[in-house]
């Protein structure tokens, strides 16, 4: 038998409370929800992966910003575009040379000059551009076509 997903409302910004508290909820009360699932970009509303609409309604009952569960059952397709995908570590470093792959500079060639991998975002200078600019792209946007330590490393001995 295949797991049924629901639609929790909740108040809109409380949506990662509201999956901590079904998280407790389902643990005290040993309920067979499986996955709980806050969509990416979607407000107001969490997913359940459950066994029924019984076991839902019985992990969202009596939870603070929750607002019940929505009557029909959602299928997975209608939420997988907005489900995140886990994305294996992005290998850039400084000075490398990226490609950017997205935006309006696509097909541009630039030097990494700074890496912010908690806003997952580098700061690049073009460099067909007379006047050396830091942009900041997201870090899917660029991809890299030639390392710094890929050309023989030369040495600073000529003191």
């Amino acid at each position: 038998m295949e797991n049924k997903l629901f639609a929790v409302r909740t108040t809109a910004n409380r949506e990662e409370q509201v999956v901590d508290f079904i998280e407790s909820n389902v643990k005290k009360k040993n309920l067979e929800v499986y996955t709980i699932i806050n969509a990416h970009g979607m407000r107001g509303y969490i997913f359940l992966e459950a066994k029924n609409s019984e076991e839902a309604a019985q992990a969202c009952f009596g939870i603070p910003y929750s607002r019940g569960l929505l009557p029909k059952e959602v299928s997975y397709a209608e939420i997988e575009p907005m489900l995140e995908q886990i994305k294996a570590p992005i290998n850039i470093q400084d000075k490398d040379i990226v490609e950017i792959i997205h935006g309006p500079f696509k097909k541009e060639k630039a030097k990494v000059k700074r890496i912010d991998e908690t806003k997952e975002e580098v700061v690049v200078e073009l460099l067909e551009a007379a006047i050396p600019i830091p942009i900041t792209v997201k870090m899917d946007w660029v991809k890299v076509i030639r390392r710094e330590g890929d050309e023989s490393i030369q040495s600073d001995d000529e003191d």
